[in-house]
């Protein structure tokens, strides 16, 4: 599973009980943004890029009753898990660089108050959005349900989904110093991102704009 789809603007809030089955999950985007119950997963694996750090160096938890005991013939040398816990020293040289920002990142993380904090900073930040989104009368519009929209990309449309409105928005979001607003080619729209490094004041920044908009243009 991928607990965060970034296109569409949606995360799973609760992860699907499996019973025996290994549940394997993708957290590229979500990882390190909330607490999360590893014992509930076989193997979880991310790119560090989104709330960790540069990207070359992607975390990966595995539990021991899957890990294969031999190599696997199918996988590739530097993908094998058998392979690489049972080198020493390391098969190949680790990305020393990444590693050490990822470990900055972990020391801002708990600087801040932990895991707990971080998620209660993303809960406000997001719900500020939403917030701003759901009292606009329609003109701003998510089409994803409330229960499964995302803390991380907040997706929406401006006035039914006019185009020029959008592109308007944008240029002048970004002349305000709003980058980035612009979604996905594949499905147009506005996109969000408000990962763990995106300050609060700058959501309050970017909703104070919103509401400036829809004042002019709406």
């Amino acid at each position: 599973m991928c607990t965060n789809n970034t296109i569409e603007g949606s995360q799973f809030h609760t992860m699907p009980e499996t019973g025996e089955v290994p549940l394997v999950a993708d957290m590229s985007s979500d990882i390190a943004s909330r607490a999360t119950d590893v014992k509930k997963f076989g193997v979880i694996f991310a790119g560090a890029q989104k709330n960790l750090g540069p990207s070359g160096a992607p975390p990966s938890s595995s539990s021991a009753r899957i890990l294969p005991s031999a190599p696997i013939r199918i996988s590739p040398r530097s993908c094998n898990t058998a392979r690489t816990l049972g080198k020493s020293p390391l098969y190949h040289t680790p990305p020393a660089f990444a590693i050490y920002i990822i470990g900055l990142v972990m020391e801002w993380i708990d600087s801040l108050g932990g895991i707990t904090a971080i998620q209660k900073r993303n809960e406000t930040k997001a719900k500020l959005l939403y917030d701003t989104i759901d009292t606009s009368n329609g003109y701003f519009k998510c089409p994803v349900e409330k229960a499964s929209r995302s803390r991380m990309n907040v997706v929406f449309r401006i006035a039914g989904g006019d185009e020029a409105a959008e592109k308007e928005f944008a240029m002048q979001a970004e002349a305000a110093g709003l980058v980035g607003t612009p979604g996905p080619r594949s499905v147009g729209g506005m996109r969000i991102s408000l990962y763990n490094a995106v300050e609060l004041a700058a959501v309050e920044a970017l909703t104070s704009f919103m509401k400036d908009f829809q004042r002019k243009r709406g």
